[in-house]
């Protein structure tokens, strides 16, 4: 909770996704536009959410499609050199997420100076992409090795393309997950992107941890932020910031600005 205070401060945070193109090696990429073509589509979108007055940016391979547990080199070694570019450009704290891939992620951050990550890091679930078991054990102990315990922990707890294969009810996930795994903070997803987390499975995670923070972490939108923010002590989004708000679709800056308008008047700002 520390790094996560340290990070966003004592409000609750918007985290506006950067969602790159597919990256080289992925079924989706784009070689004709190349890395020139991807660049231009994350500066793009990182200018409109900073302009929009967005908290933090994140980073992410969501155009990856299929996605995969052990992630090509070359994906993450795209999404370091793409950051790089960016880098001083960047005016909020940001943070990167390499699907689903613990070990990439924080590699990823370790690489760029990144603030923060958001990964699966607990929990054992039937997915599309086959059986699902991170090792939250191992990802805490790589980022210790790499020298980035200030990094804060992001821990999803309800996969997206997947299923628990924990029966115990959400709540009691989430708050085995903090005593055992010690997240800076805890998400609560929909089923999948774009698609909001329940507002009662939501209500009922902040009930069972009302010291760590909880944060929505798909989609909100823009009729549903204020009361995502009454409850939540954050969000993430992407999807409702884009042209139509559709998630492969470039960010819309007049959708950033309004979302952002309305996030501040639910926070009282």
């Amino acid at each position: 909770m520390k790094n996560f205070r340290r990070v966003f401060g004592d409000g609750k945070p918007v985290i506006a996704m950067v969602h790159l193109g597919a990256l080289p090696g992925s079924p989706l990429h784009d070689a004709r536009a190349g890395l020139d073509g991807l660049l231009a589509g994350a500066r793009a979108d990182l200018m409109a959410l900073q302009a929009a007055g967005v908290d933090a940016i994140m980073f992410g391979n969501e155009n990856d499609r299929p996605y995969e547990f052990q992630v090509d080199t070359a994906s993450t070694a795209t999404m370091a050199f793409l950051i790089g570019q960016l880098r001083s450009e960047i005016t909020v704290p940001f943070g990167v997420n390499v699907l689903w891939d613990p070990h990439s992620t924080i590699a990823l951050a370790a690489a760029t100076g990144a603030a923060f990550v958001r990964e699966i890091f607990t929990g054992t679930y039937a997915s599309d992409m086959g059986p699902w078991t991170p090792d939250a054990g191992a990802a805490m102990r790589y980022r210790d090795r790499l020298g980035r315990r200030d990094l804060a922990m992001l821990y999803n707890v309800s996969a997206e393309f997947a299923d628990s294969l924990d029966r115990r009810p959400l709540p009691d996930r989430a708050r085995s997950a903090v005593f055992s795994s010690i997240p800076d903070a805890v998400l609560v997803s929909g089923q999948i992107t774009g698609e909001a987390a329940r507002m009662e499975d939501l209500d009922a995670v902040k009930r069972v941890l009302p010291t760590t923070p909880v944060l929505a972490n798909t989609g909100v939108r823009h009729d549903t932020v204020a009361e995502v923010l009454r409850i939540a002590d954050g969000c993430v989004v992407g999807s409702a910031l884009k042209v139509d708000g559709d998630t492969w679709n470039a960010v819309d800056p007049d959708r950033a600005a309004d979302f952002m308008a309305r996030a501040r008047a639910a926070r009282g700002q």
